[in-house]
Order: C-alpha cells, then structure tokens, then sequence
C-alpha cells in the first residue's frame, strides 16, 4: 500500500505524537499546541481511541480490563471503529477546513500494539488503514522512545488499563515496529524521551519548527511512499 500525504489547495497539516507507556505523550501534545499556537496554527487537538462520543465509548471498551480474552482481531477492528468515526467526523472535516489538527496516536499505534505487540498481521492492518482514512496519513509523526522497562517503572504507582496490564515482551515488540517504522518512512521523527523534559522539549520544538520552516517553503510536501 503506498501511503500518500493528501494535501489540496488550504487543506490543514495533521501532526501525531505516538510513543508507548509511560513516554510523556500527554505532556509534549500540550507543549506542541503552544508551540503551534505561537506560529499562528491553532490546531485542533485530540486523542485515538477517541475523539467523539462513539469513539470514547469504544475506546472505553477497549481499556477496561476483563474476565474475557480479547481475540487480537476483535480489538483491531475496534481500534479502526472508532478510527472510523474518528477520522469522518473530526479529523478529516477539519483538515478540509484548513486548520491543523494535533492527535494523540494514530495508526502507527496500530501497527506497533496489534501488528507487533498482539501479532495481526501488518498487511490486515495496512487493509483496514486504506479502508478507513485511505491516503491521509499524518504529514508529520513525533515518536517519542523510552526503553521499555524505564518506561514501565513510570507507570508503576498509577492505575494501569487493559494494555498497560500486558508483560513486558508485548511492549519489547511494539516499540520493535514503532522505531522500524520511524527507520522507513521520512514523515517520523523519533525523540529520546528517556531525557530530562527540558532537553525532551528542544528536541521537540527542533523537529516541530523544522516542519513549519519546510511547510512554509512549499504550498504542498512531497508524497510519501511507502511499499
């Protein structure tokens, strides 16, 4: 499948942060909107799973722990459920729209907890992306990597969910296929996140003010593609 940056006349930017456990998501997307903010792009910011009411409701499903195994399958195609409405109802009216749209995960997620962690096979999961967003990836994608027991031991003292549940192996082969992935496509940025926050945070607005220093040069950025 080729993953292709859609972009037409004053279609918005579509900026993700993704990254496991523990890796200070929440954080850099609050210091990312302000950064936007001071460059004029008062992006509209949200989260995967979720976003709507739907998608919270779904996402609500898929943190709960549960008596039940969760076929890998069967959460997969939740993800992309919620996805779904996600992207339809949200993200792409308000790319279209011009602005700028900052999410929380996206696909990448995906491919990195279910295609690594859980073991669905990447080319289902590449199937079901095409079907639910098509061409529209994010033209821009921080990952923010922590090894994965540093990142666990943020975690410890809180509440954890269904996946911050799973054995340390799941999360060894999800940030596999996360920094796999930041290897082959132009449109990822890894970040060291296992830095103090203030160096995290440089790291950060380098990446992010490098992007609007090459979006402002050109009206449309180049196609990715990827096989």
């Amino acid at each position: 499948m080729n993953e292709e940056q859609a972009s037409a006349g004053e279609r918005g930017r579509f900026v993700v942060v993704e990254g496991g456990e523990g890796v200070g998501k929440s954080t850099n997307v609050d210091f990312i909107a302000r950064l936007l903010a001071q460059h004029g792009h008062d992006a509209l910011v949200t989260r995967e799973p979720g976003g709507t009411p739907l998608a919270e409701e779904i996402r609500a499903l898929l943190l709960a722990s549960r008596d039940e195994s969760v076929q890998p399958l069967a959460e997969t195609l939740l993800i992309f459920a919620s996805r779904a409405q996600h992207f339809a109802e949200v993200i792409e009216p308000a790319l279209c729209a011009g602005r700028w749209v900052l999410c929380d995960r996206f696909t990448d997620s995906t491919f990195a907890y279910q295609g690594g962690g859980r073991g669905v096979s990447l080319d289902v999961i590449d199937q079901l992306a095409m079907l639910v967003h098509g061409a529209c990836w994010p033209d821009l994608t921080l990952y923010l990597d922590v090894p994965v027991e540093s990142a666990l031991a943020r975690i410890a003292n809180r509440d954890l969910d269904r996946f911050e549940h799973e054995r340390r192996e799941f999360f060894e082969r999800a940030r596999s296929i996360y920094r796999r992935r930041v290897r082959e496509r132009a449109r990822m940025i890894e970040i060291d996140a296992s830095q103090a926050l203030r160096q995290v945070r440089q790291d950060v607005r380098l990446a992010v003010e490098e992007f609007l220093a090459s979006n402002a040069a050109s009206a449309a950025p180049a196609p990715e593609r990827m096989s």
